[in-house]
């Protein structure tokens, strides 16, 4: 147990760590800088390095970034699959750094389990974007955009005042993404065939048998 923080406070900074991370990577890692250095938010050893004042500063602008891309329709889908490969690793990361700074059982298997949870709220939050994406209009686009701002901000406001609160929440969404992520990608896989076939038809030459 890192520090001095109690038993369910660990648990619970490890576990918002892991689940924000998969949805706004940036904002949980400068609300919680920010808060360090303010003297708000008592971070343990492993994660000191978020109240640098350039870390602060790079997940400031990274923020403003991913706050005014996500709103953007098609746009927000391309920054996912970017970020397939940056919030899955930082999920890991500081899920382990906020159970100490060194190297034990403890850090391995937070890391393990953070980088599995923020992968799988990372890909929920992709293909439930990916499919929302498939409407013309760009209206439930920003609703889902502002409604992950806000899971995020009440998920981190959470887990520091009612830890357990936190906890009990985060099952709930963590059984209804087991239950919503297979029939997600399902249906994304659905939209690319029909896509596909369309194209497929639209460009066959006249007078030609259409593949079905």
């Amino acid at each position: 147990m890192p520090d001095n923080l109690p038993l369910l406070q660990t648990l619970a900074l490890t576990s918002l760590l892991a689940w924000a991370s998969g949805i706004r990577l940036y904002l949980v890692v400068f609300s919680l800088g920010l808060g360090g250095y303010a003297g708000y938010a008592h971070l343990p050893a492993g994660l000191e390095v978020l109240q640098h004042p350039w870390v602060i500063g790079v997940a400031g602008v990274l923020l403003v970034m991913e706050f005014l891309v996500d709103k953007l329709p098609g746009l927000d889908s391309v920054w996912d699959v970017f970020h397939t490969f940056v919030r899955i690793p930082a999920g890991a990361l500081l899920a382990a750094g906020a159970t100490g700074d060194t190297l034990s059982v403890l850090t391995v298997v937070a890391g393990l389990l953070g980088g599995t949870i923020t992968a799988g709220t990372h890909f929920t939050k992709a293909g439930s974007r990916a499919m929302i994406n498939a409407s013309p209009e760009p209206f439930s686009n920003w609703a889902a955009s502002f409604t992950e701002d806000g899971l995020v901000v009440t998920g981190i406001w959470l887990a520091f005042l009612y830890p357990l609160a936190f906890l009990a929440a985060l099952a709930v969404f963590l059984a209804l993404m087991i239950w919503l992520l297979p029939r997600l990608w399902l249906g994304i896989a659905g939209m690319w065939r029909l896509l596909r076939t369309r194209t497929m038809i639209a460009r066959a030459p006249r007078g030609e048998e259409q593949p079905p």
